[in-house]
């Protein structure tokens, strides 16, 4: 809902004063912004309903006030499978053909704790994600690639604390500056008992693991964004992009207010937070959600939660581009998809992107489909102008009121979720996982009957071949399995032992479990044995009952 304009500066005032200053302290990345024929392009255009400018509260058209005439976006290409060694490779072919982040993507039993010669493990060790288990998996995972220069991205949620360990640790081993490490982890438990399921203990023990993490990074990790509170996974199990808006702007909530619970102030924490949202295939509705998204959370934190440092009030984000709406059938046809996908979130305004690959209904990415999907952000960055102009789409009719209608929609429905106690509780009574399951079921009935169109699913079909699919070398498994091995036998048992008794004897009481999984990870104790230790003290999340008429 649009604000008075009343406080809010002319367009003439915001370019001489805020877009001037912004301008002087990082130079455009070009002297002059014009189209192909030589017609010459302002920076911005258009009034938003709010009256707002970029750079600006409530920050509706964008958190910097150059956005890219400044700096691109980051090209954050998520990428893991197989080991250490292999993700490491992958890793260096994205770095050498222009990617400009690190994203990692863990396979299962490392986001659910287990180590990878745990029976339960035996059927997912690198299929979906990279497999660690100690500090040695992460010294093969980033050798050659210097901590302190590149920015990491870690999708982990339930291990997320491990994780990080595991990184600070490699860093003071090499001699870095824990300080000068800069990346997110993403430590959004609440979505995975909501969308995602790779949990491990119950919500309220995990919810301390998610504070600890965010105060300790404060003290070791300044620059660490700790928690992308992710939309993410919300949509790809079904949503709504109204409740992909609101439950995780809800979700945000929560961890603000065990954070202030914790006795940590607002300002100290609220700049590291950060957001992971989906870009599906409606170009308008997305555009105007990325928009909304930042506009409420501007209100939410200044109003609600009183912070005072404007960088607590600016929603910054990552996006990724709908696995959910990538087909097996004619997979060249997802080339398109993300393309219109990466569109969206570039003209919402994103600050870093991912672009899914062709083949990924399939398989893992093949390397020719992750370069292409790189390259996509690449010539929409570079060939299509839609950097050029800050919020080009702000002022449409259209885009204006899809933001206003998308932000009431959102706001009644955390209406909703405060009212059964917050996220914590409707997610402990099923009612978030509840109205996700009714909105997939919804959609694949439409598709089903015909009513939504699906190109090369059920409409535009042919006969096809069988497509290539991009297999990892299965070898990798038996030296994952063979690394474990020799990290448990040339350790110290007795230091060991020592590491998980504190550990436990920590979980046991109130204090911050970081610095003890730290040591622990220092005394080359695994993933898998930090899980069971902790798990031993809080137990296991049962999920609710999730059957819907």
């Amino acid at each position: 809902m649009a604000d008075s304009h009343s406080s809010q500066p002319s367009r003439e005032e915001w370019l001489e004063s805020t877009y001037a200053k912004a301008a002087a302290s990082r130079p455009e990345r070009s002297k002059v912004f014009e189209t192909p024929s030589g017609i010459p392009l302002d920076p911005i255009y258009g009034e938003a309903s709010d009256g707002g400018w970029p750079g600006e509260y409530p920050y509706t058209r964008g958190v910097q006030p150059t956005m890219y005439r400044g700096r691109l976006w980051t090209m954050r290409q998520y990428a893991g499978f197989s080991s250490a060694r292999a993700t490491n490779e992958r890793f260096k072919m994205l770095l050498e053909r222009g990617q400009t982040g690190l994203s990692i993507a863990f396979d299962l039993p490392t986001q659910l704790g287990f180590d990878s010669d745990d029976p339960l493990a035996e059927a997912e060790v690198g299929k979906v994600g990279v497999p660690i288990n100690s500090i040695y998996d992460l010294q093969q995972l980033f050798q050659g690639i210097p901590l302190d220069q590149v920015s990491i991205s870690m999708t982990i949620n339930a291990t997320a604390s491990y994780v990080l360990a595991g990184v600070v640790a490699l860093a003071r081993q090499n001699k870095i500056d824990p300080a000068l490490l800069r990346g997110t982890v993403q430590n959004d438990i609440l979505k995975e008992y909501a969308a995602r399921g790779n949990y491990r203990y119950p919500v309220q023990p995990s919810m301390r693991l998610v504070t600890d993490l965010m105060a300790w990074c404060k003290q070791h990790v300044p620059l660490w964004n700790t928690i992308s509170i992710s939309g993410y996974h919300i949509r790809e199990a079904g949503s709504t992009a109204v409740q992909e808006l609101g439950f995780t702007l809800a979700n945000g909530c929560a961890y603000v207010r065990a954070a202030v619970d914790a006795g940590l102030a607002v300002d100290e924490f609220a700049p590291r937070l950060s957001f992971f949202f989906n870009a599906h295939n409606n170009l308008f509705e997305e555009v105007a959600k990325f928009r909304a998204a930042r506009r409420m959370w501007a209100r939410i934190m200044r109003e609600e939660f009183k912070a005072e440092d404007p960088r607590s009030w600016t929603l910054r984000f990552h996006t990724q581009t709908a696995g959910s709406m990538l087909t097996s059938q004619q997979p060249d046809n997802n080339v398109v998809r993300v393309t219109v996908q990466a569109l969206a979130a570039v003209l919402g305004g994103t600050q870093s992107l991912h672009t899914n690959s062709r083949d990924e209904a399939l398989g893992l990415p093949s390397a020719d489909s992750a370069q292409l999907a790189l390259r996509t952000q690449q010539i929409l960055a570079s060939e299509s102008g839609v950097a050029d102009v800050i919020d080009p789409l702000g002022g449409s009719p259209l885009i204006e009121s899809l933001t206003d209608d998308l932000e009431t929609r959102a706001l009644d429905l955390m209406a909703q979720v405060e009212a059964r106690g917050g996220p914590v509780a409707a997610v402990e009574d099923g009612f978030v996982q509840r109205e996700i399951l009714s909105s997939a079921l919804a959609w694949q009935k439409s598709v089903e009957s015909g009513e939504r169109i699906v190109v090369g699913v059920n409409s535009h079909q042919i006969e096809e071949g069988s497509p290539e699919i991009f297999r990892p070398d299965p070898g990798e498994k038996a030296a994952v399995l063979a690394t474990l091995e020799q990290v448990r036998a040339d350790r110290d048992p007795a230091r060991v032992d020592a590491a998980l008794r504190v550990l436990q004897e920590t979980a046991k009481g109130s204090g911050n479990l970081m610095d003890p999984i730290l040591a622990a990870v220092e005394a080359h104790v695994t993933l898998g044995e930090v899980s069971a230790a902790l798990e031993s003290v809080f137990g296991r999340f049962q999920p609710p009952d999730m059957l819907i008429s």
